[in-house]
């Protein structure tokens, strides 16, 4: 047996506004509670702020966890993010996405002369009539996202453009995902306007978020932004904590009253006026003292989360693609995106290199979450070579015994691992040198994305493997 941590509670410390989490949500609001005078104790459970929107940065490469463009429309918004970063440390970087299927590249945006083109004129009849028929006799359950795409698209574009990406994103079939959330990633998007905007273009609209053609990005990555976050909430007096780990919170009252973190082995409890939390929903619950009633507490056990895997590939060429990410929409391979670090900052590689981040979407106890570092990066580097013709060889396997965390946002990155690279082919754009001795460096980091939770039925638990990162 062990002894218990050290509970070092301090009975007479003044209570003051506890803030559980230090990305984005956390600490916007230990900022905005400095300017109004009053100063915060955040507590964050990673050795890094900024939740899913850090930057990762592994010996002088830096890649985002997914990809995270600062586009508002609202004003104070917009407003709050050049407080905190000055206008020089932002760029203006011009969109450019693509979605690969079947061996063809399709703009999104959809253009028109582009997937007429890719589809061929058959297909592309067959896909206008398809929409026809979806309009004049519209699904009867729009209530699933199902449903609710195929009444927007036909169910050949459906099929084509939707089902197996979102499949992949997500790990539940298209059909048992509620429409008013899923409508949300596609919001006011539909064929109709997709074709109207790639016929009529207004420069950079921003009524439909899929659409716009232009987003600001900080120069080296969005973990700049909360970092220099950070500073200005401690130079407003707040003190921001980290590798502290919420296990207790006591309520009385209809109220929080004090939130017990531990680190390093102890226990501290801190008194609370206000507690803030951005912590998962389901760990909040859990930790709350009295505890929450039973069918409150079976449900927050219930919830399972989507889980995220980047691969994050180092090229020795800087002429790969200029698109900021790409949607692999073929079954084929499990990767679901491939992200060009260079599109998004020249800051964030190295001269005459690219960065790529391979993405795979997954459950923290499916088999590629539980897969070695090495295995992982083999099977992004065959997916690549599936997706872009391009073959590695061999990788240096990494090595850890941490188990993963299935409810947390945050990722560790491994060492680089070298590989030899092959020539490309007609059909997809060489990745590496002319050479087959030329060196690739890999990268793999987890992260476990917490933005909606799958069926409540689809439990699923913690189990040790050899990954980097909780």
């Amino acid at each position: 047996m062990t002894d218990a941590p050290d509970d070092q509670s301090s009975p007479d410390a003044p209570a003051g506004v506890v803030v559980i989490g230090a990305g984005p949500a956390g600490l916007t609001a230990a900022y905005e509670l400095g300017k109004r005078g009053r100063t915060a104790t955040v507590l964050e459970s990673d050795n890094i702020v900024g939740g899913i929107s850090r930057t990762v940065e592994r010996d002088g490469w830096r890649f985002d966890i997914g990809g995270h463009r600062f586009f508002t429309k609202v004003a104070e918004v917009e407003a709050l993010w050049h407080e905190i970063l000055p206008d020089g440390d932002f760029l203006l970087r011009p969109r450019k996405s693509r979605i690969f299927y079947k061996g063809k590249y399709f703009d999104y945006p959809l253009k028109a002369f582009n997937a007429l083109g890719n589809l061929g004129p058959v297909e592309a009849v067959k896909c206008v009539g398809s929409y026809a028929m979806a309009r004049i006799r519209p699904p009867k359950d729009q209530t699933n996202y199902e449903g609710w795409l195929v009444a927007r698209f036909g169910w050949r574009l459906y099929r084509t453009f939707f089902k197996t990406y979102t499949e992949k994103v997500w790990g539940v079939p298209v059909s048992s995902m509620p429409a008013d959330w899923a409508a949300q990633r596609v919001k006011n998007l539909s064929l109709s306007s997709a074709i109207i905007n790639a016929l009529l273009p207004k420069r950079n609209q921003k009524e439909i978020a899929s659409l716009i053609e232009e987003f600001q990005y900080p120069k080296f990555g969005p973990g700049m932004m909360w970092e220099r976050c950070t500073e200005l909430v401690q130079a407003q007096g707040s003190k921001v904590l980290m590798e502290t780990k919420v296990v207790e919170i006591t309520h009385a009252d209809g109220k929080a009253v004090s939130v017990t973190a531990e680190a390093g082995g102890a226990r501290t409890t801190y008194p609370a006026e206000h507690v803030i939390s951005s912590m998962p929903m389901p760990h909040l619950l859990l930790a709350m003292n009295p505890p929450v009633p039973e069918r409150v507490m079976a449900a927050a056990k219930g919830l399972q989360f989507r889980d995220f895997l980047t691969v994050a590939l180092v090229i020795p060429r800087t002429d790969t693609f200029d698109d900021n990410w790409i949607y692999i929409h073929s079954p084929d391979v499990k990767v679901g995106r491939i992200q060009n670090f260079r599109s998004w900052s020249p800051f964030m590689v190295k001269d005459g290199h690219t960065c790529l981040g391979l993405e795979y979407f997954v459950f923290e106890n499916d088999d590629m979450w539980n897969t070695p570092m090495s295995s992982s990066s083999s099977r992004a580097r065959r997916s690549w070579a599936s997706s872009a013709s391009r073959t590695p060889t061999r990788s240096r396997p990494a090595t850890s015994s941490e188990s993963p965390r299935p409810t947390r946002p945050t990722t560790r990155a491994t060492a680089p691992t070298s590989t030899s690279c092959a020539n490309g082919s007609p059909t997809m754009p060489r990745m590496c040198g002319p050479s087959a001795a030329t060196a690739c460096t890999s990268t793999t980091t987890r992260t476990t994305r917490c933005s909606r939770p799958c069926s409540p039925s689809t439990t699923s638990s913690t189990t040790p493997a050899t990954t980097s990162g909780k």
